[in-house]
């Protein structure tokens, strides 16, 4: 299933492709931070692209968009957005908020919101925030608005891809196997909580309770009775309203990471990883939020995943049938249980994973053959080559 992922010619690197920016780059603006829970994990990101982005081929204009909701211009010192110790990162409030806005001659610039002062062209944005207002669709809603390329799916695939209740139905009518689940809505919540958990408790110990549109293993609990069930449940609606229960499946946790096609080609699946969560420095009952980010010691990838053959290749043909059944484009992560009986369960689609140097979704690339400055080099290219607008 994986393919060749080269550049093609044409591409953002290629002199037929100029852009705005000086010597003819292109101008990307590299967008993070944002309202959601996952601000932090976004700069965190941001501060892996940031060093790894090619100043031959682009002009990089860093922009941060603070907890409020403001845009902000901030330095490119990456040092400033990594994780440091157990310090979360954050984009500071600024003195002059920044906006997207149309030229006269039909393309973008920055301009101060307070003096209109441009900060100059924008070419294409990579949008790197993770979560509501950033993942959702929200953002991506607001740039096919204002006409602006970016990197990563469009609006309907943002949505779904962030709600894992409506990402399990789309699952479901592409024939994909998703494990039992049930969602707890606001109002259900509110107006019958015992019939709630009456629900959930069918599905059968141990559940795993989740906020719906949430990453980052955020809000996430594994409870194996009714009372741990209901705190859980009050955990998880501080992040959402909405909330998923999902019966516990037995199995490997196998990740692919999908990256489009040219054109009319098909998407792309990387050799698949494995997650494996150990006793470290602390113990983790499963890939929490301290695992992925705080705990070096916590886990371990393994890529390609110890797998047969006919295995790994019908799991990159599921991840690619999941980057479809959500019409996503661009990038997206997609993660599997592989049980004892060698069956794969979806779990759920990420359609802006962590992209620091080791996330899994670069990491899987790189042992696929692709690096991580030409993975960022093929994301700004197909932004660029799909434009917006309806495909």
């Amino acid at each position: 299933m994986t393919q060749d992922p080269a550049l093609r010619p044409g591409s953002v690197g290629d002199k037929h492709c100029p852009g705005s920016g000086r010597d003819g780059r292109l101008r990307v603006l590299v967008l993070f931070g944002g309202r959601s829970s996952e601000h932090p994990i976004s700069c965190i990101t941001a501060a892996g692209v940031l060093n790894a982005m090619d100043p031959e081929k682009y002009e990089v204009v860093p922009v941060g968009i603070t907890t409020q909701g403001r845009w902000s211009a901030v330095a490119a010192d990456t040092a400033q957005w990594n994780l440091t110790g157990t310090e979360l990162p954050s984009v500071p409030e600024p003195d002059q908020p920044l906006v997207l806005g149309a030229t006269p001659d039909g393309g973008h610039e920055l301009t101060s919101a307070t003096d209109a002062e441009s900060h100059g062209p924008i070419d294409v944005v990579f949008p790197l925030l993770h979560g509501p207002f950033g993942e959702d669709g929200t953002l991506q809603g607001m740039l096919e608005m204002a006409n602006v390329p970016y990197v990563g799916p469009g609006v309907l695939a943002s949505a779904v891809g962030m709600d894992k209740h409506f990402m399990k139905i789309a699952f479901q009518a592409a024939g994909l196997a998703v494990g039992p689940w049930e969602t707890i809505t606001d109002r259900q919540w509110l107006t019958a909580p015992e019939r709630a958990l009456d629900r959930a408790e069918a599905l059968g110990y141990p559940l795993f309770v989740k906020p719906a549109r949430a990453g980052s293993s955020m809000g996430i609990s594994r409870v194996t009775d009714r009372e741990g069930l209901r705190t859980a449940v009050g955990v998880a609606r501080e992040l959402d309203p909405k909330v998923v229960v999902e019966a516990g499946i037995a199995g490997r946790e196998i990740e692919c990471a999908v990256l489009d096609g040219h054109g009319t080609d098909r998407p792309r699946a990387s050799l698949p990883g494995e997650i494996v969560v150990h006793a470290g420095a602390q113990q983790h009952e499963f890939y929490d939020f301290q695992a992925k980010y705080q705990d070096d010691t916590a886990a371990d990838l393994s890529c390609p995943a110890d797998l047969p053959e006919a295995a790994i290749a019908e799991v990159q043909e599921l991840a690619v049938r999941a980057f479809e059944a959500v019409d996503a484009e661009g990038l997206s992560r997609v993660d599997f249980f592989y049980t004892p009986d060698g069956r794969f369960v979806i779990n759920e689609i990420n359609t802006m994973p962590g992209f620091t140097p080791i996330s899994m979704y670069p990491a899987m690339w790189e042992r696929s053959g692709l690096g991580y400055r030409e993975l960022i080099d093929e994301l700004i290219t197909l932004a660029v080559e799909r434009g917006t607008g309806l495909h």
